[in-house]
């Protein structure tokens, strides 16, 4: 019959070190650090993580040590735990360097900013006044068709036909005449959008 495997002796002796700490015995916790430490930064440094990464993942794992020492139920488990809980930082330190990683700045650098700058907005802006300003010079049936033009991507001439009150066959006309008296108020203002 095969049971768990027997504890290395080492495992034996940091088990009893952890059991004098828990006691109150500094020492104890000292010659555990000091024994396991260079193990912790192998499995720290074995995650990817640079030289101050790794120290402060080995100091977290030995802070969580002094937070968990009295919940330890099998202290000659001690050193997988800490090779657990060195992991498990190390991750979450590399996914978090992963996620701050700066950008390099040549690949960006002179890349224009998309967004319109604060004087082209302006002179949109003020276009875009100026033309709905005009729009309302209209006659009220070319008002709501140029409405609907200038927002419906692709306007569905029957519901156009239902919501005015016009032919289907006279939207596309009208709409002709309506630009065309638009554009005609352009010009004779002298601006142009």
């Amino acid at each position: 019959m095969t049971g768990s495997p027997r504890p290395s002796a080492t495992s034996v002796r940091v088990g009893q070190l952890l059991e004098a700490a828990r006691a109150g015995d500094r020492g104890s916790l000292a010659e555990i650090v000091r024994e396991l430490t260079p193990l912790l930064w192998h499995v720290a440094r074995a995650q990817g993580l640079d030289t101050e990464a790794s120290s402060d993942v080995v100091q977290s794992t030995w802070l969580a040590l002094l937070r968990s020492l009295s919940d330890i139920q099998n202290p000659a488990a001690l050193t997988g735990w800490l090779v657990q809980v060195t992991k498990r930082e190390a991750w979450r330190v590399a996914r978090a360097r992963r996620a701050e990683r700066p950008v390099d700045t040549a690949v960006f650098g002179d890349a224009p900013d998309p967004a319109p700058d604060p004087e082209q907005e302006a002179v949109t802006a003020d276009g875009n006044r100026r033309l709905w300003t005009l729009l309302r010079r209209l006659p009220t049936r070319c008002q709501a068709l140029l409405r609907i033009v200038a927002f419906v991507p692709r306007p569905d001439y029957a519901e156009i036909s239902a919501q005015l009150g016009m032919a289907r066959g006279t939207i596309g006309p009208t709409r002709g005449r309506c630009l065309a008296r638009l554009r005609a108020l352009l010009e004779t203002e002298g601006r142009t959008p």
